[in-house]
């Protein structure tokens, strides 16, 4: 059924803390990357994004502090999501957020793959004319 006001301010503020926690676990790790790579170690390719997805989201961390220090400014958040859908942190994304991401970008490699697919099909008819 539906959320008491009172069930859904606790699933935000749960939301929020989950998302803080993990931005600051991110942070940790990306500190000890910083430190290795300072230390003339080589990073592998997945601690390359990750460190480059920390720091994104510790740029997109402040905009959004505005919204959560600013007195009633939260209620303007979803109208700035709207606006900049990519202005929000990663470690505060919903599931249902990732998803749909996910289903984007699967239809969008599709679409490449059917592209290349016909366009790979057209050199072949044009080679085997000029052959012909």
């Amino acid at each position: 059924g539906k959320k008491s006001l009172r069930q859904k301010v606790v699933d935000e503020l749960k939301h929020y803390y989950n998302g803080f926690h993990l931005l600051w676990i991110d942070t940790k790790v990306a500190a000890r990357m910083v430190w290795r790579l300072l230390h003339g170690q080589v990073l592998t390719r997945r601690e390359r994004r990750r460190l480059l997805r920390t720091c994104a989201d510790l740029f997109r961390l402040v905009p959004f502090l505005v919204f959560v220090i600013v007195p009633f400014m939260e209620f303007l958040l979803p109208v700035f999501l709207k606006l900049f859908p990519e202005m929000l942190p990663s470690t505060f994304e919903t599931e249902s957020k990732k998803e749909e991401k996910q289903k984007k970008k699967l239809n969008a490699k599709l679409e490449l793959a059917k592209f290349l697919r016909e366009t790979i099909a057209e050199m072949a008819k044009r080679n085997k004319a000029d052959t012909g």
